[in-house]
């Protein structure tokens, strides 16, 4: 994350305040401006570089750039989630209290993605006219989460940095996506990492249930330390995930290893080919 950002603009995450809003707005718009990048760089070398693509519908274009783009965040994600659980002492000495210039810099890049990704989520639900609503509540939870630890600017860094763990499961389930388009479904690779999407779904759950620990352990200190609003928004961003989002997904990917259907574009596929027999019906009666 620090290379990121003094390849950027030449700084290190050290000599930045975070308590100006100057500076805060700055790196969120350069997460922002980074994963849009990343989105339109995905587009050319895809066309470029594979056959496949090429052959998708806009809808699935897009589909495609944006599950890429989210994969490359799953991978930062899970560095920085497993630093802040495995190697950060500092954060782990303190749950709910402790901040660090190298966390801050992250909340703040994470604020920029997560922006560029409800901005995107709304405007492919409207361009294309549908609407996952799982994902549109995970992304505004996500954003709002993260954006309210900048907001407030008292909470500790150690929550949020180990609920970014949960991206573990994104760049297995792009390849997963990526590979069914393609027609590679039937292949041995194709099954293996969807097994590794449903384990990593259950680390996600395995995860929750650590941080539903630590907040009992640090209750009264949660309490004393962290505004109520925050509070009350992160636990239930966090029950969601944990009774809602979590099984869901992973029931559905569970149910995906065995008929290997990718169920939105399908059931789209299936409308316009239903819709095509029906009026070559009607042109052979006239």
């Amino acid at each position: 994350m620090s290379s990121l950002l003094d390849a950027l603009i030449g700084l290190d995450y050290d000599d930045l305040d975070y308590s100006s809003w100057s500076t805060c707005l700055v790196i969120m718009a350069l997460g922002f401006l980074g994963y849009l990048g990343i989105f339109v760089l995905c587009h050319f070398l895809s066309h470029g570089l594979c056959s496949t693509y090429s052959s998708l519908s806009a809808k699935e274009k897009v589909f495609w750039d944006l599950t890429a783009t989210r994969a490359v965040f799953g991978v930062q994600s899970t560095h920085v989630g497993l630093t802040t659980l495995l190697f950060e002492p500092v954060l782990a000495s303190d749950k709910v209290s402790a901040q660090q210039n190298w966390s801050w810099c992250t909340i703040l890049i994470v604020s920029g993605f997560f922006f560029f990704e409800n901005v995107a989520l709304h405007v492919f639900n409207i361009a294309f006219w549908t609407c996952d609503i799982f994902l549109v509540v995970h992304h505004l939870f996500a954003f709002l989460g993260v954006f309210g630890v900048v907001v407030y600017g008292t909470p500790g860094h150690y929550l949020p940095l180990a609920v970014l763990f949960l991206e573990m499961s994104t760049p297995f389930t792009c390849i997963s996506w990526s590979m069914l388009k393609a027609g590679l479904s039937d292949t041995l690779f194709w099954k293996a990492n969807q097994w590794v999407v449903i384990h990593m779904l259950h680390c996600r759950i395995v995860l929750t249930y650590h941080i539903w620990w630590v907040c009992y352990c640090n209750w009264d200190k949660l309490l004393n330390s962290t505004p109520s609003s925050y509070l009350a928004l992160f636990f239930t961003g966090l029950a969601l995930v944990t009774f809602v989002m979590n099984p869901y997904w992973t029931h559905k990917k569970t149910q995906q290893l065995l008929s290997p259907v990718e169920e939105n574009f399908e059931m789209s596929s299936t409308k316009s080919s239903s819709s095509s027999k029906g009026n070559s019906g009607l042109k052979k009666t006239k």
